[in-house]
This record gives C-alpha cells, sequence and structure tokens, in this order.
C-alpha cells in the first residue's frame, strides 16, 4: 500500500497514482495499555474511522521526536478534526517507559494528542516501524497508506492527507475527539521544568533557565530573586528584560557582565547585557535547521537544538545536540565553526573533526578539558584542548545503559543531561536514573551521591560551587542544594519580591 517515492532526493506521493487509499488493514492496538491525554480511555482505530490517521512512533529521550512536533501541529491546526495524530511511545531507555515519565515529557512539550505506552514494542512490531520516529499514515477506512521514517516530511504528509481528505469527501468524521490533555492538570508553580542552572561564587548568583516559563531566573544562593529575564512568552525577540523572548531556553554561560544562553527550541544563541539589561540574538533565526556546513558567521546562522553552553578561554562552546556536535563561537571574529564530530550519531572517539558523537547536552571544563554529557550513549567524554583528542571516560554505546556504579566500561549510566567540575572531580546529572553520579576522570570510577527515595526527578542541570552543588530538579519544577559537606540535599525555596511575582502571575496567564 505504499505509494511514496524518491523525487530528486526527497519523497512524495506519486502524482501518477490517482488514489492513494490503503488496501491493508492497519493492525488495531493492544488492549491494556496506559494512554495519556484521554482521561485514561482507551483508543481504538475503530473509534477513528472516518479520520485520517498519523500514528508518531517516538521516543522521548531522541531529539529527533521532538523536531517534528511543530510539523505534527501544524499539520493537526490546517486539517482540524478531519484528522488524529496518535503518539506511540515505544521507549528506547527503560525508564521511559513509565507512564507517569511520559506524561511528564507531554507536559513538557505540550503534547495533547492521544498517546499509548507501548512498553512492549507491540504495537511498534506490528507496524514494522525500525526508527524514532516513524510515522505512518492511516486513511479513513483503516487501512495503511505508507509509512516514513526521520525528519523533514511535512510536505510529503501534508500532500498525501490533503488527497486522502478529497478522496474521502463525504465519508469524513469531524466529530471532535473527547480529550483530557495533562498538560491542564499541572500546578502553578514559580519554575516550570526548569533545565540548567549556572551558579556564580563570586557574585553568590543563581542563573537558572526556567525552560517552561521561556525565562531566565536570577537569584542569590539563598533564592531570593534578583532578576526575571523574558516576558514569558514563547517567541523569539530582543529587548530589555521586560520585553525580550525566549523559548525553552537551556544551556548558560557567564563572561564578567554578559550571560549567554542556549535559547533551546528557538535554536538560537542569545547574549544578556547583564548591567544594561539588555537582550540581542547573536546566532540562529528562531527556526531549527540541520547545518551543512562546517562554519557560518555567526549572526543569522542556523542552528540545530543547542542544548548547552560554555565560556572557555574567550571562546563559546555549543553542545549542538540535533547536529550529534560540539561548536565554537568566537566573539571577536563572530564565527561558528565546528569543534568536535562528524554529524554521524555514534560514539567514536580521535580526532576531534573524526569523532561521532550522540545528542552531547551538557558541557563542563576544568580547564584542560571539554567534558561533555554525550547523553543518547549514556556517556562522559571529553575534548582536551591541547592534543584535539576525543576520549571516552564512562558509556560503551547508544543502546548500553543502565544503572551501574563501578569502574571504567562497566559503568552505566542512562541519558545524563548534566555534568560539572569541582575539586578534581565530575558531578553527573544521571538523568533518567534521577541520581546525581561521581566520576573520577583519572580512574574512570564512578559512585551514586544523590538518589532514590525520589529524591530527584530527572534532573537535566547542575553547578558546582561553594563545596555545594545546585541542581536543575526538572520534573519537580524546582532548584536544589547539595552541601558536601553536611552530605544534606535541601529545596532552595525561591523568595520573590512582590513586582516580580505579579509580573511572572502575569507571564503565566
Amino acid at each position: 500500500g505504499i505509494r511514496w517515492w524518491e523525487t530528486g532526493g526527497r519523497l512524495a506521493v506519486s502524482a501518477a497514482v490517482p488514489a492513494i487509499a490503503g488496501v491493508t488493514p492497519a493492525p488495531e492496538f493492544p488492549a491494556d495499555l496506559d494512554w495519556i491525554n484521554t482521561g485514561g480511555k482507551a483508543v481504538s482505530l475503530e473509534d477513528l474511522r472516518g479520520k485520517v490517521v498519523l500514528l508518531d512512533f517516538w521516543t522521548y529521550g531522541c531529539i529527533n521526536c521532538f523536531h517534528i512536533i511543530p510539523d505534527l501541529k501544524r499539520l493537526e491546526e490546517k486539517y482540524g478534526n478531519a484528522l488524529v495524530v496518535v503518539g506511540v511511545h515505544s521507549a528506547k531507555f527503560e525508564s521511559e517507559g513509565d507512564t507517569r515519565r511520559i506524561r511528564s515529557i507531554a507536559q513538557r512539550y505540550e503534547r495533547t494528542e492521544p498517546i499509548v505506552n507501548d512498553r512492549n514494542f507491540d504495537i511498534w512490531r506490528d507496524y514494522g516501524a525500525r526508527a524514532w520516529p516513524t510515522l505512518v499514515l492511516i486513511d479513513p477506512a483503516g487501512n495503511i497508506v505508507g509509512q516514513v521514517a526521520g525528519e523533514g516530511h511535512y510536505d510529503l504528509l501534508d500532500e498525501a492527507i490533503g488527497r486522502l481528505i478529497n478522496e474521502f469527501e463525504g465519508k469524513i468524521d469531524r466529530t471532535p475527539l473527547e480529550l483530557e490533555p495533562a498538560l491542564d492538570e499541572m500546578q502553578n508553580t514559580f519554575l516550570r521544568f526548569p533545565g540548567k542552572i549556572l551558579a556564580d561564587e563570586k557574585t553568590q548568583r543563581l542563573f537558572i533557565a526556567d525552560s517552561n516559563h521561556h525565562r531566565v531566573v536570577v537569584t542569590d544562593f539563598d533564592g531570593k530573586v534578583l532578576n526575571i529575564i523574558g516576558s514569558g512568552e514563547p517567541r523569539l525577540r530582543d529587548g530589555d528584560y521586560d520585553t525580550a523572548q525566549f523559548k525553552q531556553p537551556q544551556g548558560l554561560a557567564l563572561n564578567d557582565d554578559t550571560l549567554y544562553v542556549a535559547d533551546t527550541l528557538n535554536s538560537a544563541i542569545r547574549r544578556i547585557d547583564l548591567k544594561n539589561k539588555t537582550v540581542e540574538t547573536i546566532a540562529g533565526t528562531g527556526e531549527q535547521v540541520y547545518m551543512r556546513r562546517d562554519e557560518y558567521p555567526a549572526k543569522g546562522a542556523p542552528l540545530n537544538s543547542p542544548w548547552d553552553i560554555l565560556w572557555h578561554d574567550g571562546n563559546l562552546y555549543i553542545a549542538m545536540a540535533g547536529q550529534h556536535q560540539l561548536w565554537r563561537y568566537d566573539p571577536r571574529t563572530e564565527k561558528l565553526e565546528v569543534f568536535a564530530g562528524t554529524r554521524r550519531e555514534a560514539l567514536i572517539d580521535g580526532p576531534r573533526r573524526n569523532a561521532a558523537l550522540n545528542q552531547p547536552s551538557g558541557l563542563a571544563t576544568d580547564g584542560e578539558r571539554l567534558y561533555f554529557a554525550d547523553s543518547e550513549a549514556s556517556a562522559i567524554r571529553f575534548v582536551d584542548f591541547k592534543t584535539g583528542e576525543v576520549e571516552t571516560i564512562v558509556g560503551t554505546g547508544l543502546f548500553d545503559f543502565g544503572d551501574v556504579d563501578g569502574t571504567g566500561d562497566e559503568v552505566r549510566l542512562q541519558h545524563p543531561l548534566g555534568v560539572t567540575y569541582g575539586d578534581g572531580l565530575l558531578y553527573v546529572a544521571d538523568t533518567y536514573n534521577d541520581k546525581i553520579k561521581i566520576i573520577d576522570p583519572e580512574t574512570r570510577a564512578s559512585k551514586t551521591l544523590i538518589g532514590g527515595q525520589e529524591k530527584l526527578f530527572e534532573p537535566g542541570g547542575l553547578d558546582f560551587a561553594a563545596a555545594k552543588l545546585f541542581i536543575a530538579d526538572t520534573n519537580h519544577h524546582a532548584v536544589k542544594v547539595y552541601s558536601l559537606k553536611r552530605e544534606e540535599l535541601k529545596v532552595l525555596l525561591m523568595n520573590p519580591v512582590e513586582p516580580l511575582q505579579h509580573r511572572d502571575e502575569r507571564a503565566r496567564r
């Protein structure tokens, strides 16, 4: 039933075929699976007869799966109730199979379509999926039209869906589905899914990427809110603190009175003048784009999901997660260039331009090495600034993960997103294990520092300062502080002054 053809290097619906309706019945969803955004009610393909159905096979640690969300939303808006997107979550990582975690990620990325937890890969096997993401189109009669893997297929899907609706004109069911989005269940918290955090010991300030409030919050080490940077509207806009806009910012880097921000869903790098209280864009256009060149003038350059940044020796280093690369920005020349990685997703050491990385998402340095959390390979690696060599400290491959302390290749992490350096050790946000690990970069020994008993819930970032770890406890919507001397973990209570509190409430509304 597949009628999609390669034309000029792109997939397209064959114009020579007047009808594209499928002939092979789509397999029904198994019973007894968990559903999200439906009030817990199961959805069957029989329920969806008369609608065009688009199955999105995804796993929430995969950045390519996030890249296609805007395309899915555009299609839903264009075709309304004639189209139903069904998210089929087939988990790569063990922890991703937890329905509670999938509900949380649906809230974070504002996914409101029916989502089924295909924890045992039953639906995946029935439909022959082999990659994340895979998209399967089903016609209103319940037959498979075709499938395609990867990102960048909006035009193909748009054409196919439009043709199906025309072909089944008079038989399309435009009755709205009765949904109960998990997004509506969220409590009103001061922080929402904070991603990264930066602690400046010199000025006793914390800079917090308040990701799902689309802003940066500045506090002192005691939690008193000093400034809120950004209006809270998810867009790309420069200006002063009140008018500037971000979209799910993540990484932060400080150089004197300049704060850099990895504005992740805007695929941009922003520069904040902390003295004059202004925000400007130094790279990126607001659109996520695959970067095909190795060097760009920074202004207006397309970026691909920058996740973390780090200032070192006059340069800004960028964990370009969507490219599986590290990039470098030189503010003197205002140029961007590849620093490490070939764009291929793999765990391969060697000279930095020949090495292969896996969705790098966290950066740290001891002055001699650039450490990075290579998330999809559940690895901690580094680039030696002097030799240019990439080496792996712990982690052995894309599908080798778990929760195992030990030394060297026996160590197992699970999708770490953050890393920081202090007193000769690496502290790692072992995100999907809900833990903080200590790793000795010389002996390659790893042990658990914090975790268990729901102390943390998918921490996305951390920073070392003043013998403490400041942790972005992402899914708990909180910042937590761990005293290494007292071995004590506490929630940092935010104390916004009155005008800031009012402004935050306006932003949420």
